[in-house]
């Protein structure tokens, strides 16, 4: 298997926690902004932490949180462009972002079902 440092989707969802965190960092809304950069960097965590497992089942599960951590980091995108905390045109780049890692993170997962099988 490869390391996780290896995988495009980690490089890319650890590439957009940095971003997040580095345009965010003025927010006075502390608790928003500790949630949102703390959904994203779950994805890149979940995802190194599944690659560090010892079995195929556990990496699945891992990677699930990972998509399930982007799912949240969704919704609070569009949340924080509606309150405006992010210019809608940046937040709406950041959400396609996320459903493409999203979507990488399920063929991913299929792939490492399917090897077990």
């Amino acid at each position: 298997m490869a390391r996780f440092e290896d995988l495009a989707v980690w490089k890319r969802s650890a590439r957009l926690s940095a971003d997040l965190y580095k345009s965010l960092r003025d927010l006075k809304d502390f608790g928003f902004r500790d949630q949102i950069t703390r959904s994203g960097l779950s994805v890149p965590s979940n995802i190194a932490e599944g690659y560090e497992r010892g079995s195929a089942k556990e990496t699945a599960n891992f990677l699930n949180y990972a998509k399930g951590s982007a799912g949240e980091l969704r919704t609070q995108l569009y949340i924080a462009i509606d309150i405006g905390y992010i210019e809608r045109e940046v937040g709406m780049a950041w959400i396609k972002e996320v459903e493409e890692i999203s979507r990488m993170l399920h063929g991913l997962m299929q792939t490492i079902r399917a090897q077990k099988n």
